[in-house]
């Protein structure tokens, strides 16, 4: 199946402009074009873009994203290289997700203090806070809570 540049843009809700930029930038080598010099994309493509906005989206920096891109058309004698990338940004990931994890978990517990402030009228209810690090923070009970 093929696509125009326009139906790329709403399926993965990419700005065409930033399509253009990635074609421009090099990262979308095997993109076809009509005789008028057209983008026409394939399913090849739209599984090319899928990965660059999941390796953006980890904070990946395009120029990497392009080697990686690179070492897939030569061949198997990239394969160490490219799961050493993968690996990297894995781990990379994973620290992030810790970070956003611990932000959630912060931001539960100020939900729920917020909740309960409420019903109380006020944010100084006996044992609350203990009572909710304990639930929400239980990682970081030791680090100090603001009001």
């Amino acid at each position: 199946m093929t696509y125009s540049i326009g139906e790329i843009s709403e399926i993965l809700n990419i700005p065409i402009s930033t399509l253009r930029y990635y074609d421009k930038e090099g990262l979308l080598p095997l993109v076809n074009r009509t005789s008028g010099n057209i983008r026409i994309f394939d399913d090849t493509d739209l599984e090319c873009l899928k990965m660059i906005e999941c390796l953006k989206s980890t904070g990946m920096p395009l120029k990497d994203i392009k080697q990686f891109f690179e070492w897939c058309e030569e061949g198997d004698s990239t394969i160490d290289q490219r799961y050493n990338l993968f690996i990297h940004q894995k781990e990379k990931t994973e620290k992030q997700i810790a970070l956003l994890q611990d932000a959630l978990d912060r931001i539960n517990y100020k939900c729920e203090f917020y909740r309960i402030s409420k019903e109380n009228r006020t944010t100084n209810v006996p044992g609350l806070r203990e009572k909710l690090a304990m639930k929400f923070l239980n990682r970081n009970t030791k680090k100090g809570i603001a009001e």
